[in-house]
């Protein structure tokens, strides 16, 4: 058996405020970086292509109604000719890419929270749609389904992602766990409208902490933060939008490792890149005591079924007798 051994990267950093185009150049940036410093793998935040709705948080939905509408316009279908690029880059640079879009639904007007995965040959393998919307954020985004609920394998592991406030969804993580995840990509935004006694990056913190721990795993933890471009175009209609969205704690990238402690030094608040050596076969040892696939559980007592049927919103249904023969 070989057990794979990797550097990591994990973005901690804003996109170019409804800016496809000038967000995935960033993305590339950063991708180009990571590769010079010796990466193979780079996360970046929840729905970086290219944008969060903080509308939501700090308007009313009335308000908001004209910024979904020009989020709706920056969405992307993978198939766009604009993320081209993206996928070229991964391959140019050896580079697993985990990132976050506002994906275009089928449907007009219709937004999905997804992360991609790219691998290091450029090819898309799987897509994860987030499968409920936070709190406000089901203004904006429709909901995916369980067959986004997998684990692809890689050249250097078994990769799965969940998006911010999934990762506090204990059966969905379990569904990952039992595919054999060992490496985990949870993304955040920065979110410094939380109630006062919220603390943002210890809450992201503990809940890496918690998948890394009971699945002995490395998650890899990549949020965004809030730039004063995006603030700038949105104070014409929040005119104290600095009092609303400058909150400090309210951004945390890093590793994780196995054993549910932080590999390296984390990032707060500040943009950078943070970087771990990740070895798989760290994953081993502390199965020993629990291993909640096998010996640390009950299969015969707990039983989970998931559906992972893609959902579908019409069922044609004709059973009309032709009389005419």
């Amino acid at each position: 058996m070989t057990f794979p051994k990797f550097k990591a990267a994990a973005v901690q950093t804003s996109p170019v405020f409804l800016n496809v185009d000038k967000t995935i150049e960033k993305a590339i940036s950063f991708i180009k970086e990571a590769s010079s410093n010796g990466a193979q793998l780079i996360a970046f935040p929840e729905v970086f292509i290219a944008g969060y709705p903080y509308w939501n948080w700090i308007m009313t939905p009335v308000q908001g109604s004209k910024w979904y509408e020009e989020l709706y316009k920056n969405s992307v279908a993978v198939t766009d000719e604009s993320m081209k690029p993206l996928f070229q880059a991964a391959k140019d640079f050896n580079m697993h890419v985990v990132i976050g879009i506002n994906e275009r639904g089928d449907s007009y007007g219709e937004i999905y929270n997804t992360n991609l995965i790219i691998d290091n040959h450029g090819t898309l393998i799987g897509k994860h749609r987030k499968l409920v919307p936070t709190w406000a954020e089901k203004l904006t985004w429709t909901s995916g389904d369980g067959s986004s609920l997998k684990v692809y394998k890689t050249e250097i592991g078994p990769i799965g992602t969940l998006a911010c406030g999934e990762n506090t969804n204990t059966l969905a993580r379990f569904t990952l766990l039992s595919q054999c995840e060992l490496i985990h990509i949870a993304n955040y935004i920065s979110l410094p409208v939380a109630p006062p006694d919220y603390n943002m990056a210890e809450a992201i913190k503990i809940r890496a902490a918690a998948h890394s721990f009971e699945g002995k795993l490395f998650t890899i933890v990549s949020c965004s933060t809030i730039s004063k471009e995006i603030m700038a175009v949105l104070k014409p209609d929040v005119p104290n939008i600095e009092d609303l969205l400058t909150r400090k704690s309210s951004a945390f990238s890093g590793i994780i490792g196995p054993n549910g402690t932080v590999v390296g030094e984390p990032l707060i608040d500040e943009e950078g890149i943070v970087y771990a050596e990740i070895d798989l076969e760290k994953c081993i040892q502390p199965k020993q005591m629990h291993d909640i696939l096998g010996h640390y559980n009950r299969f015969d007592i707990f039983d989970l079924r998931v559906n992972t049927a893609p959902t579908r919103k019409i069922t044609f249904i004709d059973n009309h007798e032709d009389f005419t023969k």
